[in-house]
């Protein structure tokens, strides 16, 4: 949801970075050692990269999720889109969810709750989480009210040169 002040917090691939490693470093000084990150696209994919890489878990595993719609817009509940991955294959192992942003927490509540009749344990790690998030995350690099432009999501999609791009309301 966009902050009232229309503020903008901006990250640039270069601060993602640090913001990753740093919040890396918070999970392992807290002595979590996920076998698995799971992965909410598609912002959540960067942040489980490099969380995967920098605490050593080659178990990585993404769910995708349609929630936002646009700017400040989404829909009424976010879904799970196919393909959705086999619960038994989390069965008694120690995941962290990652996100790029605890907004609404919708997303993060849907994910949490997909998992826990079947993991041993369950933490989520965010880049940023705002106030009202209805998942407040074990980790969390920094917290914010303002709209955040993420550095792979602030210009619009590529397209090949000359070619008019194609009609799409879609802007996550």
């Amino acid at each position: 949801m966009a902050s009232g002040s229309g503020q903008r917090e901006n990250l640039t691939y270069e601060r993602f970075g640090e913001a990753v490693r740093e919040l890396a470093q918070t999970v392992a000084d807290d002595g979590y050692e996920p076998d698995i990150v799971l992965s909410i696209a598609r912002g959540g994919v960067f942040v489980a990269g490099g969380l995967a890489y920098a605490l050593d878990c080659k178990n990585l595993h993404l769910v995708n999720v349609e929630f936002y719609t646009g700017v400040g817009t989404t829909l009424d509940m976010p879904v799970m889109l196919a393909p959705v991955p086999n619960a038994i294959d989390f069965t008694d192992k120690k995941v962290l969810i990652a996100d790029d942003v605890a907004d609404t927490g919708k997303t993060l509540k849907l994910v949490r709750d997909f998992c826990l009749d079947t993991v041993a344990e369950v933490r989520s790690a965010v880049i940023y989480e705002k106030a009202h998030s209805l998942v407040k995350c074990e980790y969390v690099w920094k917290r914010t009210e303002e709209w955040i432009n993420f550095p792979w999501s602030v210009l619009p999609p590529v397209h090949r040169s000359g070619e008019a791009p194609k009609q799409n309301n879609e802007a996550l």
